[in-house]
This record gives C-alpha cells, sequence and structure tokens, in this order.
C-alpha cells in the first residue's frame, strides 16, 4: 500500500510516497518558494534521476497538481496514476485540545485547524489548504490528519498548565502543548527499540537539535514533559528564536524601544536565539562552530549557552521521571553536530553518564550508540523520520 505523506509550510511543500508494505521511499521532493518569485519543484525519485523544474505557483493547489503531475510522469514518475495512492497522510500543527490522537480528516476535523489558526499561524493555515488541496485532486481519497502537538497530549495538568488565572485557560486553552511532537513519537519510539529497553517503562529523553529545537521526556513512549509551550517560541535556544525569557522583557523592550508587543515578539522568534546571541554572525551552527574553533569569543559564549540550556532541561527532566535510561540526539544538529555532545555531557557526569567519543564520531547522520558500555544510562543518536511517522498512522487509520 502506498502511502502519500504532504507536509505544507507558508510557502513550501515535502513530500514522500511511502510503500508501507516495506516502508520504503518510492520518491519524495520539495516545492519552494509558492506564491513567490521563482517557485520550483525538486523531484526526487528512488533509482531515477532527479528532476527540478522552475514555474510559476501560485498557491498549494497548484502545488498539490505539480507533486502528483511528477509521481506519475511518464519519464520521471514512479506510479502510473494516483490510484496507486491509497491514502494521504498529512502533518498539521495544532489542534488545540481538540484532538489528541491522528485522526481521518472530516468537516470538524479542518474546522479545529482552522479554528487554531491563531495559534499557529504560519503553519495551520498551510496545512488546512493542503489538506483542502489534496481533496480537490483525489476525490474520495482518504485524508489522515497527524498533528504534530499530539504526543505533549499525554502531558498531565501539572506539566501542561501556566501559572496564570484560570480562566485563560478555560477560556481560550491557554496551555503548553509542545511542538516536533510527531519526531519526538518516532524517535522515542525507535531508541526503546534500538537500545533494547522495556517498552512500557523505558524512561526516554529525546534531545530535537535543529535551527527549531525542543527536548522531550517520555516513559513507555508517553509524553511526561516538553520543552516548547503554547508555541514553539518557548523552551531551548533556537537557531533565531529566544526559548525561555523573563516575559518582562517584552514590556521592557516595548518601552524602551518603542516598539509595539508584535515587534518585539517578531525580534524573539526571528532575530535572537544563536543569531542574536552572536551578534548576527549566523544562525547556522556549523558557521558558529567554525568561528568558535577559530577562537572567536562571541561564537564560543554562544555555543556554551546553548549546550547549557540542553544540559539543564535534561537535568530537570531526570528529575521529572526519577530517573532515566537513555537520552537520545535526533534532528539536523543532533544527528550531526559531533562536537556539541561532549559540550552537553559534560554536564551529566553526576548520572553516570560516559560518552564514547570514537562512537560519537562514528554516529553522524546514522543509528549509533554513543555511551561507553559502563555508562548508567545509554546515549543514542537516532536519525529523525517524521515522514514515516506521518505514513505509518495513515495506514493504522485507512487499512
Amino acid at each position: 500500500m502506498n502511502i502519500l505523506v504532504l507536509n505544507c509550510g507558508s510557502s513550501s511543500l515535502k513530500y514522500q510516497l511511502i510503500n508501507m508494505d516495506d516502508e520504503s521511499v518510492i520518491a519524495k521532493g520539495l516545492v519552494e518558494r509558492i506564491g513567490i518569485e521563482g517557485s520550483n519543484l525538486v523531484h526526487k525519485p528512488t533509482g531515477k534521476d532527479k528532476y527540478a523544474i522552475e514555474t510559476p505557483i501560485k498557491d498549494h493547489n497548484v502545488a498539490v497538481k505539480l507533486v502528483l503531475d511528477a509521481l506519475v510522469d511518464k519519464e520521471h514518475g514512479v506510479i502510473e496514476s494516483t490510484d496507486a495512492i491509497a491514502a494521504v497522510g498529512h502533518r498539521v500543527l495544532h489542534a488545540g485540545e481538540a484532538y489528541k490522537e491522528s485522526c481521518l480528516v472530516t468537516e470538524d476535523v479542518k474546522k479545529v485547524v482552522r479554528e487554531c489558526f491563531d495559534l499557529g499561524p504560519l503553519h495551520n493555515p498551510a496545512n488546512l489548504i493542503g489538506i483542502e488541496a489534496a481533496e480537490a485532486a483525489m476525490p474520495g481519497k482518504p485524508n489522515v490528519a497527524v498533528w504534530d502537538t499530539a504526543f505533549g497530549g499525554t502531558m498531565e495538568p501539572k506539566a501542561y498548565l501556566y501559572a496564570i488565572p484560570r480562566e485563560y485557560y478555560e477560556k481560550y486553552h491557554i496551555r503548553r502543548y509542545g511542538f516536533h511532537g510527531t519526531s519526538h513519537m518516532f524517535v522515542s519510539g525507535e531508541t526503546i527499540k534500538f537500545a533494547n529497553l522495556d517498552k512500557d517503562t523505558a524512561k526516554v529523553i529525546v534531545c530535537h537539535l535543529g535551527n527549531g529545537a525542543s527536548i522531550s521526556a517520555s516513559i513507555g513512549g508517553k509524553c511526561v514533559d516538553t520543552s516548547m509551550g503554547l508555541t514553539p517560541l518557548e523552551g531551548l535556544i533556537m537557531g533565531t528564536r529566544s526559548g525561555d525569557l523573563d516575559p518582562a522583557i517584552i514590556e521592557y523592550l516595548c518601552n524602551h524601544e518603542n516598539l509595539s508587543v508584535s515587534e518585539v515578539l517578531n525580534i524573539l522568534n526571528k532575530k535572537s536565539g544563536i543569531y542574536g546571541l552572536s551578534n548576527g554572525l549566523s544562525s547556522d551552527f556549523r558557521d558558529l562552530n567554525a568561528a568558535m574553533s577559530e577562537g572567536d569569543e562571541i561564537a564560543t559564549q554562544t555555543l556554551e549557552a546553548y549546550a547549557y540550556r540542553v544540559a539543564k532541561y535534561i537535568g530537570s527532566y531526570v528529575a521529572a521521571m526519577n530517573g532515566v535510561d537513555a537520552i537520545t540526539f535526533t534532528a539536523g544538529v543532533g544527528e550531526n553536530a559531533v562536537w556539541l555532545r561532549p559540550m552537553v555531557c559534560k554536564y551529566l557526569g553526576y548520572l553516570g553518564i560516559k560518552l564514547d567519543e570514537a562512537a560519537s564520531e562514528k554516529a553522524v547522520g546514522v543509528p549509533g550508540i554513543i555511551s561507553t558500555p559502563d555508562s548508567k544510562v545509554k546515549l543514542c543518536v537516532i536519525p529523525t523520520n517524521e515522514e514515516l511517522a506521518i505514513a505509518r498512522d495513515t495506514l493504522a487509520l485507512v487499512k
């Protein structure tokens, strides 16, 4: 059975066609700059040459049609017709408190996605457009919504409630939701299998470290806590996001810089993080690591602050679970930045954690145990695969 996975951003569309008989990727690709000059499609069929076109793509409806055309193209395609697609799985950012598990798309589901536009203003509108574009292109084909907030749905009130007047939670559902949920769900489950842990009791901390970054704690694959909150701004220092800070800073900057709240939030989302902390050097960790290697003091301070924040969250989640069996690094930075792992692990000696640096050097973009045999906690690298996680949930609902 073939499942098409769509991940629609505000101006992009990532896709994979996956054969769920063996979970192999038949084709994948990316549509960029939707609605912007210079829009293009890059299509990568397995076993064939990459196919790229640059053409005006005014909206996601056009983008979805281009993807389907590429999949059935006589020269570059991988299927004879869209009849070979059994269902479509969609990454959807936010469902508020309405849905906490993946589900078939219905009119009520689309209504919930629309009602959560203000909670996910960049992603939810694009996610809904992608769903409706797929429905229009392939009428009657099952569509499944896989919620990015679902993993955090198992948190208890002590973990998700903010200490603000309860009426705001009751009226507006202001609470901590967590994001990167599909990645955390997949990687926590894979860690349990890879490290040979008990599937019901394993205490796992997943460090999803990329330009956006978050950490989760789970027991038996169920989320206990996660670092992002009402929005993806809370938690770790990120590429351009500030992560945790004193909320009074917002009023302070508004008053002293004559800025609106929206303008300050834009700074916290797009001009902060390692980019802001490094005085605008870069939001790319590779650039900062290169600068740190050359003795740049600001780059060094920035990356030390980043690693320190990661270690603090790990420590707090060990306390939240009263122990930990495995800590896993994943996503672009977590999977590839070998230099970061010792910076984090140097804070974790009190847990009996020992990093095997030789093993860590080999575990770049591939699964690996990077702790020594006598380490009291297993350290792992597990590449994330959100598309496969979405496809698995979609298959479970339509087979």
